[in-house]
């Protein structure tokens, strides 16, 4: 018999959710509590969580830079899923810029994720890299829909206008965040990240999926 066709390969991108997992100061972290275990008396294990929705790989709403602006499940899943480019600019520091993405620029398609570390952080640090604006409207004037970065956010730590959070806002860019892109080869991939469907919630954690294209 002909050997079976092997099945793409996946790249989890995503930290493993956590209470020890890095937040923004101030954040709501990772806590799972048991409301019922299995014993004689109880057919199941039950569990409840409570989380900021920040923490691990996630999405923002644009709701959570601008008031009156879309909730996470108000926003159009289309840009979650689909074709998309990991671009290497480990070093990168403090911001992305235009230069650390041109080698990469040919043919690009609607979801770029950068990698600018070395190795994820797995604790919090003030001190992460950040998009510069011009970076994302010099995507976005390619056709880029979705940006995604292997840190806590698009803008620097001590920011307070968000000025990469308003150029999404501006261009209707979505975003991820705090993903892990140690182990992902530079190239195209299939994208799969999710939002969940939290009525009235700023973000939402995703399980962020690369999948090998044909």
């Amino acid at each position: 018999m002909p050997d079976a066709p092997s099945s793409p390969r996946l790249w989890d991108i995503s930290p493993l959710v956590a209470p020890d997992a890095p937040i923004f100061p101030g954040d709501a972290p990772y806590r799972l509590d048991w409301t019922a275990r299995l014993s004689p008396g109880c057919p199941v294990n039950l569990s409840a969580i409570t989380m900021s929705p920040h923490v691990g790989a996630h999405a923002d709403a644009p709701l959570h830079y601008a008031n009156g602006e879309r909730a996470i499940a108000d926003v159009p899943l289309d840009a979650y899923l689909g074709r998309c480019r990991v671009i290497h600019a480990v070093g990168a520091a403090p911001l992305i810029t235009v230069a650390h993405l041109q080698h990469a620029a040919q043919d690009l398609p609607p979801r770029v994720l950068v990698r600018c570390c070395e190795r994820a952080d797995t604790v919090w640090s003030d001190h992460f890299t950040a998009f510069a604006p011009e970076a994302i409207a010099w995507l976005a004037a390619r056709g880029v829909r979705l940006i995604g970065i292997d840190t806590p956010s698009v803008d620097p730590a001590s920011s307070k206008s968000l000025d990469s959070h308003q150029q999404l806002l501006q261009l209707d860019l979505r975003v991820l965040e705090n993903l892990v892109l140690d182990e992902v080869p530079p190239g195209d991939y299939e994208l799969i990240a999710l939002p969940l469907k939290l009525q009235g919630a700023c973000a939402s954690p995703v399980r962020a999926i690369l999948r090998e294209l044909p």
